[in-house]
């Protein structure tokens, strides 16, 4: 049996490291690790206690030909700690969102993409949410 201590990183291809780096650092505010100096460019992002790892690879299959919010296709998720001011932060920032507060999963989401067109996806607990909204009445 394989005993899991914890889930670490999720490695993503993208084509434009300035750009890359732009959004995660800069829009999103992801802080940046210290990377190996490995033979091909990318980037290591902070993201809770987990890390997020880009890797310029224009060759990858599983990069995506489209900027479309597609919930279905692969993606990563993100807890947050609020989904109204995430909302309205990516939207302050120009990005485009795709908005899921009363998912059967459970979650309020919120989705979007890279400047590749990786999904992302943010949320919260939406039962959480709803209490949340309730004491603000």
């Amino acid at each position: 049996m394989i005993q899991i201590k914890a889930f670490h990183h999720v490695s993503i291809a993208i084509t434009d490291l300035d750009k890359a780096k732009h959004f995660y650092g800069d829009i999103l505010g992801f802080p940046e690790l210290k990377r190996p100096d490995f033979d091909f460019p990318g980037a290591w992002y902070q993201v809770g206690e987990q890390q997020l790892h880009l890797i310029v690879y224009p060759e990858a299959k599983t990069l995506r030909s489209t900027s479309s919010i597609d919930t279905k296709d692969g993606h990563f998720a993100i807890r947050v700690k609020d989904y109204d001011e995430t909302l309205r932060y990516l939207k302050e920032k120009n990005v485009a969102v795709l908005e899921k507060p009363f998912s059967q999963s459970g979650f309020a989401q919120i989705f979007c993409t890279d400047p590749d067109g990786n999904v992302i996806e943010f949320h919260v607990d939406q039962k959480e949410r709803i209490n949340h909204l309730k004491k603000k009445e």
